[in-house]
């Protein structure tokens, strides 16, 4: 079976000021406990075996998820209380790398995506959403239309903002879990 029909994708926005002038970035590339368009939740642990397997450098960094459009690498990749937080690096050899750096500090675009194969899931027969509990990610992308239009993250934030949306992330996934 053809692998870009069975990948699935779940996206997230990320704040531009997270954006460093040698085309370093971070931000969340999935929000645990957070509904997307796909009526789906990331479950918290969800990502920890696929990043035990493959680590940042076997996680691709695409455009738009062509596979082939490689645009950077991900120097960091780790689950916490909010979800898959990401620090990546966009090549300057990588003609598009550039093309998207340029997009990104217009802020024309400011979405990640995830693609992965759903591992293991359960549908919630009350809500209709369905909670994936664990996935296989392959990639990352930077992408134009994120799944969770809504999140946005920034890099630079004081304790106090920090410490609020911890304390936003254990209320969430709590009433996600209860369900």
């Amino acid at each position: 079976m053809n692998e870009r029909m069975t990948c699935e994708r779940k996206a997230t926005r990320f704040d531009v000021k997270s954006l460093r002038e040698d085309g370093s970035f971070e931000g969340y590339a999935s929000l645990f406990g957070a509904e997307d368009l796909g009526r789906d939740v990331v479950m918290p642990g969800a990502f920890r075996a696929s990043l035990a397997n493959r680590g940042p450098r076997g996680i691709k960094m695409l455009y738009q998820h062509d596979a082939n459009e490689v645009i950077g690498v991900w120097l960091k990749l780790k689950e916490d209380i909010r979800g898959l937080r990401v620090e990546g690096k966009l090549l300057p050899d990588v003609g598009r790398s550039r093309e998207v750096l340029s997009l990104m500090r217009a802020g024309a675009i400011d979405g990640l995506s995830i693609g992965y194969h759903v591992v293991k899931a359960r549908a919630d027969a009350k809500t209709g959403l369905r909670k994936l509990i664990e996935v296989d990610l392959w990639e990352i992308s930077v992408v134009t239309f994120p799944m969770l239009p809504a999140a946005r993250i920034s890099a630079v934030k004081t304790m106090r903002e920090t410490n609020a949306s911890v304390a936003r992330a254990i209320r969430v996934a709590s009433l996600v879990s209860k369900h």
